[in-house]
């Protein structure tokens, strides 16, 4: 049996990255996003139009690859989100509504559409098994300055994550979600901008570097495959050790 996945923020680095990951193991692929030609070029790929921060955008993503693929996908990846670094007193409503929208509404919407047509299957006579990957942030887990909005948007993904593994773990739906460090991708590319910004970002990482868009995706493709298949309920970081070590520094260094 061929596995499937629908990728939401199908345009974005890590949803490239992961993409180009599973079409090489032979997953069939839908990814969708707010307009067309971002998602392009196809690549072989389903590309969906739908704003998924919106219930009748996800419902709309995951029938269309429902459809396509006969069923429901085995797997569904919220990789849609936006980055907002303001503090609280500095991020307008307009941009505290969006940071919410990007991120915590387009997995809440793409988890209810997604667990509904599991249901839907399971009622008629096919599985309610499936994997829901959704992705948080290190600032979720750890205070970091300027990330209020965003923070907060990454918190509610995890407890969202927990909630959904226990009301549907029974069904065979297992959830989970990546925290990761800085990642490079086009969403941070003005965060890399020089050389100067890189190792003081670079310097904050035990590791001694920041994360790529790869990364996450060989992450994902492990909690997507067999290897996840006893792992649910989880946020597992992916920070370089940020959140967990702090190297032992010599004076003066």
């Amino acid at each position: 049996m061929t596995n499937t996945c629908l990728i939401t923020g199908g345009s974005g680095g890590l949803a490239r990255a992961l993409a180009a990951l599973l079409r090489a193991e032979g997953w069939q692929l839908a990814r969708a996003g707010r307009r067309h030609e971002t998602l392009q070029p196809d690549e072989g790929d389903l590309l969906i139009e739908a704003d998924v921060s919106t219930e009748a955008g996800a419902l709309l993503a995951v029938a269309e690859a429902s459809t396509r693929f006969g069923a429901p996908p085995t797997a569904v990846v919220n990789a849609a989100g936006a980055l907002l670094l303001a503090p609280l007193t500095r991020t307008s409503e307009a941009q505290y509504r969006e940071c919410l929208a990007a991120n915590l509404d387009t997995a809440f919407f793409t988890a209810k559409a997604y667990v509904g047509a599991l249901q839907q299957a399971q009622k008629a006579g096919g599985s309610g098994a499936g994997r829901l990957l959704l992705f948080s942030s290190v600032a979720a887990g750890i205070g970091v300055g300027n990330h209020a909005a965003i923070a907060m948007a990454k918190g509610a993904i995890e407890a969202l994550v927990r909630s959904l593994a226990a009301d549907h773990s029974a069904m065979g739906l297992r959830v989970n979600a990546i925290a990761p460090g800085l990642m490079e991708t086009p969403l941070t590319a003005r965060l890399l901008s020089n050389e100067a910004a890189r190792k003081a970002i670079t310097a904050q990482y035990p590791l001694g570097r920041h994360g790529e868009a790869a990364d996450a995706a060989r992450l994902a493709a492990f909690l997507l495959g067999p290897g996840g298949d006893w792992i649910t309920g989880q946020v597992i970081a992916l920070d370089g050790g940020f959140t967990a070590v702090r190297p032992l520094l010599r004076a003066g260094a």
